[in-house]
């Protein structure tokens, strides 16, 4: 089933800020696929380049990318 609109915009907003979190961060997606493979979450560079180039991805992927980074509150205003 195709997004719908609203959709579309909050998957671009989820994937800006994890490309900003990741970039803030100082790591590659190569590192950041190590990290969330150590949580047990079978990534690749080239999987997470995907995810975040389409912009569609499980709450879970999301989740861990919080985890791997360390990152506390998040708020909504921040995506």
């Amino acid at each position: 089933m195709p997004l719908t609109e609203r959709e579309k915009e909050w998957a671009g907003r989820a994937s800006r800020f994890i490309k900003a979190e990741v970039k803030r961060a100082g790591i590659g997606y190569k590192e950041l696929a190590e990290r969330l493979n150590k949580y047990g979450l079978e990534e690749t560079e080239d999987s997470i380049t995907g995810k975040l180039a389409r912009g569609t991805f499980a709450v879970t992927f999301f989740l861990a990318v919080l985890a791997v980074l360390e990152l506390e509150g998040v708020r909504l205003e921040d995506l």
